[in-house]
């Protein structure tokens, strides 16, 4: 999936991420024990990142980016990246409009350079 994809992107700049004191979590919308096999993904994957589940959905509706339905999505997150400083305030914010854009790694680092923060 396009999320897997972006999981191994993110896990092969790990180094390029921590040189400039980021930190990355990731966050699924979705049960962890579902029909997706996400149990088994994490244990197959050893991520030197925290991946957690938002099985209730509540983060992904705080943060703005629940989907709750669309011709690509069914109760889950439109992919996004957020860019908090150290008080956890939202420096930047990326939203793809749809399941299969997500925020390059490039673009990610763009921000970060820009914050000035990092």
């Amino acid at each position: 999936t396009q999320f897997q994809e972006k999981l191994a992107q993110l896990e092969s700049s790990w180094s390029e991420f921590e040189q400039r004191g980021v930190k990355i979590v990731c966050i699924a919308a979705q049960k962890i024990t579902g029909i997706l096999g996400a149990k088994q993904f994490v244990a197959k994957n050893d991520y030197r990142f925290p991946l957690l589940f938002d099985e209730t959905r509540e983060t992904t509706k705080a943060y703005g980016v629940y989907h709750r339905l669309g011709l690509d999505a069914y109760r889950i997150a439109r992919p996004a990246a957020f860019l908090l400083d150290d008080a956890q305030k939202i420096q930047w914010i990326a939203v793809s409009p749809n399941q299969v854009e997500l925020p390059t790694n490039a673009v990610i680092f763009e921000a970060i350079a820009a914050s000035g923060k990092y």
